[in-house]
């Protein structure tokens, strides 16, 4: 009950969290101003060291002369220093950059969530189960009988899945167990 309840909020906050920040505002319909940008690489020129300059300018104002502030040069070497600059335009879509981090952020906590339920949920369900053993027990008598070798009640019949797997484990760790027996303590491969 706790668990579901936990879901369903969680789901809710997730949705309200995703939707503000995909929807953009009424006002800002149109590109922002982070979404677009001037990027001009100027190497070194004579005295001056290169730099990296950012500017929000529309397409056709992406040049040096509109990028470049403030200008490093006198005025008779700015055309100069232009025509070694490098200036490209960019577009992203920060929208898109944010609904992919949402999803991954929303699949992690959904494994977060689901591994936390598992931890707390996971004991409740199983019941202790008897015929765990050592993986080797030295002190082990040869001449006690070994709990994995009990036999399982004929009366008890696994009607669900979860019983059905579990008994299946049980046989696995049997013969898990009698193989290590053989092989660690009497030293003989199995045929």
């Amino acid at each position: 009950m706790f668990a579901q309840c936990t879901w369903k909020c969680a789901s809710s906050v997730l949705l309200i969290a995703l939707l503000s920040c995909v929807l953009p505002p009424p006002a800002h319909a149109s590109k922002s101003s982070e979404d677009i940008r001037c990027k001009c690489i100027c190497p070194p020129y004579r005295n001056i060291s290169g730099h990296i300059y950012n500017k929000n300018v529309s397409q056709k104002d992406c040049n040096c002369l509109h990028v470049v502030e403030p200008m490093p040069v006198p005025g008779n070497d700015v055309e100069a220093y232009c025509l070694l600059c490098e200036c490209k335009y960019e577009e992203r879509s920060t929208t898109t950059i944010k609904v992919i981090i949402i999803i991954y952020l929303s699949v992690v906590g959904a494994l977060l969530l689901y591994m936390a339920f598992l931890v707390l949920v996971d004991p409740l369900i199983r019941k202790p189960d008897a015929y765990t053993q050592p993986l080797h027990n030295e002190e082990e008598n040869e001449d006690a009988p070994s709990l994995a070798a009990a036999p399982t009640p004929s009366g008890a019949r696994a009607n669900t899945v979860l019983e059905r797997v579990e008994g299946a484990q049980q046989r696995w760790k049997r013969q898990v167990q009698e193989q290590r027996k053989t092989v660690f303590d009497r030293h003989k491969m199995l045929s």
